[in-house]
């Protein structure tokens, strides 16, 4: 078991100003609570003076840790790199820019610890953003609670507590940082818990993320469902559905081949099939189909040559 009890995880960009307080703010709760800690600032691209004051920081506290990157990646990127870098028995993510309070690092502790939770999601029941953002969030909060079946007010809320397995058993890339308690929950872990957590109005500077990430982040939804289904089996996607685009094609077809042969038995002139719309309906749904087919052989191909094909989690192994 890790030394560290807790390892705290900061993405940010451009957060010169709120740096030095929220260092100093964590450094207290750990202080107060007696948590041996590990604290990672994770620079991703700033173009402030963020990663001068990181570096002064980790200068003076051992326990800082500073990563910086040469671009900006996104925070998916920054917590994945993060994640990797970890060594604490309970990992604690959290926003750069003060709307996160570090006072609720010792409950998400406790319920990690002592309830047993795998992960525990910040709920901020109260917010301090404008209707252009609370509105599309619980919209995106509800779609993603149907879709994934995990009861959480807040997916997107950076507060979060983890247990180590978990982070360093999940990957986190793209813009998929917002779901991830559905990545870890098809990765196996079910016992996803919830907290009421304070949200502090905006102290520094203004919000890096506009609408587009809304689009984005249903778009990112729809993504990890299918991959997490048919990752590794695209056949019995594409396959199923070209086959049923398929054969109603070939239905619609003989139905035309079949009213033809009637007509002439009845001596009824009938129409030539090429100029009904079925006739063109069916070509279409017998092309479409062959390449939705096509499209899934070629994706079992490749997903029955891939490296991580085999590749899966196993929590214990006993030899006998």
């Amino acid at each position: 078991m890790s030394d560290i009890q807790i390892s705290v995880l900061i993405p940010l960009f451009n957060e010169e100003e709120s740096l030095p307080e929220l260092h100093n703010w964590i450094k207290e709760v750990m202080k107060k609570n007696n948590f041996s800690h590990e604290i990672f600032f994770i620079d991703d691209g700033s173009k402030d003076d963020s990663w001068k004051i990181i570096e002064k920081i980790c200068q003076s506290d051992s326990t800082s840790k500073g990563i910086k990157f040469q671009r900006n990646y996104g925070k998916s990127a920054a917590l994945n790199v993060g994640f990797e870098a970890c060594s604490g028995s309970v990992v604690i993510t959290m926003d750069a820019d003060l709307q996160d309070s570090p006072e609720e690092i010792p409950d998400l502790y406790k319920m990690i610890v002592e309830d047993n939770f795998d992960l525990v999601s910040g709920w901020k029941e109260k917010r301090f953003d404008p209707l252009s953002k609370t509105i599309p969030t619980k919209m995106f909060n509800w779609a993603t609670r149907k879709m994934s079946g995990i009861e959480l007010h807040d997916f997107n809320c950076g507060l979060k507590a983890y247990k180590k397995k978990v982070v360093k058993s999940i990957e986190v890339y793209g813009e998929m940082h917002r779901y991830i308690p559905v990545i870890a929950k098809w990765a196996g872990f079910y016992k996803i818990g919830e907290k009421s957590v304070q949200h502090q109005a905006r102290k520094y500077g203004y919000s890096k993320f506009g609408l587009e990430r809304f689009l984005n982040g249903f778009l990112d939804l729809f993504s990890i469902g299918f991959v997490s289904k048919f990752g590794k089996r695209p056949m019995h996607f594409f396959g199923a559905l070209g086959s049923l685009f398929f054969f109603l094609g070939f239905a619609i077809a003989l139905y035309l081949i079949g009213e033809k042969v009637y007509y002439l038995t009845q001596s009824i002139k009938p129409r030539d099939v090429t100029d009904q719309p079925l006739f063109y309906l069916a070509l279409t749904s017998m092309i479409i189909g062959s390449q939705l087919f096509l499209g899934g052989f070629l994706g079992e191909l490749i997903a029955r040559n891939s490296p991580f094909r085999n590749q899966y989690l196993i929590e214990q192994k006993t030899n006998h």
